[in-house]
């Protein structure tokens, strides 16, 4: 018996490919709204990020590789949510 696949997906900062479930998915809604995805299931087009604090500080202070991954600029408000996912996600303890 085959064992079941697990669908792989890639960091938009640091390009490491690792398990889709153990990204955060942020999308680009129709709507032009720049949102974290926790369910994964949201319409629009979508970017992953890894768990790791540095590649969220990477994404939230320098939006350029976010940006090009969802094809689209992101607006400060946007920024400041993701943001602050990513500090709330960084005080959160890490399985070891």
């Amino acid at each position: 018996m085959r064992p079941k696949h697990a669908p792989q997906r890639t960091c938009a900062v640091c390009r490491a490919k690792t398990d889709k479930r153990s990204l955060v998915r942020i999308v680009r809604t129709p709507e032009g709204a720049v949102l974290v995805d926790e369910t994964g299931k949201r319409n629009g087009r979508g970017a992953y990020l890894c768990k790791r604090p540095a590649c969220w500080a990477e994404a939230s202070a320098r939006s350029s590789r976010l940006s090009s991954a969802l094809r689209a600029e992101i607006a400060q408000d946007d920024m400041e949510r993701i943001a602050a996912y990513g500090a709330a996600l960084a005080e959160e303890p890490q399985p070891a």
